[in-house]
């Protein structure tokens, strides 16, 4: 049963919606993005153009933008109160490239007005990096004590399902805090007539798409836990 944890069990069946789920939301992102980057707004309202207007209208004049390599490496790092946009949502004046922009700007907004769930999910952070890094090691160490030192196998398992239990709550946090921003940036496009209803349409498209990655993460999180409590289970009755 051991080798289960990674193969050879009815078990994997579990994460396998959430598998193909998350298949499902990168296709569709990906598909959104390549859509509307071939709708191009005005002359001169690039990405890191609106982003700007955005940031200084709301009285965020000192956020700096940044250029990142990659592509949908965009973010907001409320740490150093810098947005980091990638150089084709930075350069670029298409829909696709004008909405992210925005998104990531939104973010900042909810930095600079004290948005409740951004606030908790940064001072989640540090908790569920660590609970990241550890669930796994410590749930596979416990299935080997199973059978070497029995007593410590059960704590083990548990510490490591509490570990991937924060990480899933973190993925749970993430969620609002991503769609208000979606919102946020809607908002301010339409309010400042940047975008007519067509090209509105577009980005909420792609800004949706996005979204669904966050949800499929979630899925596949609660999934794996799921899986985790039910192998544990298994190696406590067997003891």
């Amino acid at each position: 049963m051991l080798f289960g944890l990674f193969w050879g069990d009815w078990t994997l069946l579990i994460i396998l919606p959430g598998f193909i789920f998350s298949l499902w939301a990168q296709m569709r992102i990906h598909s959104a993005v390549a859509r509307y980057k071939a709708v191009a707004l005005r002359p001169g309202m690039t990405g890191a153009a609106v982003a700007r207007r955005i940031l200084d209208s709301n009285g965020l004049s000192h956020v700096r933008i940044e250029e990142v390599p990659g592509e949908l490496s965009d973010h907001y790092d409320p740490r150093t109160e810098v947005l980091r946009l990638s150089a084709t949502s930075c350069h670029s004046n298409s829909v696709a490239a004008v909405g992210i922009a925005a998104h990531e700007a939104g973010h900042a907004l909810q930095h600079g007005k004290g948005y409740p769930f951004l606030r908790l999910r940064m001072a989640m952070v540090p908790i569920c990096n660590i609970g990241s890094n550890l669930a796994m090691p410590l749930f596979f160490i416990g299935l080997l004590f199973s059978y070497t030192v029995p007593y410590l196998a059960e704590p083990l398992m548990l510490l490591g399902i509490g570990a991937y239990a924060l990480a899933v709550l973190f993925q749970l946090v993430t969620l609002p805090v991503e769609f208000n921003a979606s919102k946020r940036a809607i908002r301010c496009l339409s309010g400042s007539g940047t975008m007519n209803d067509e090209e509105l349409k577009g980005a909420r498209a792609v800004l949706s798409a996005a979204a669904m990655t966050y949800v499929a993460a979630l899925a596949t999180g609660l999934l794996s836990l799921l899986r985790l409590l039910l192998i544990a289970g298994s190696h406590s009755r067997r003891r």
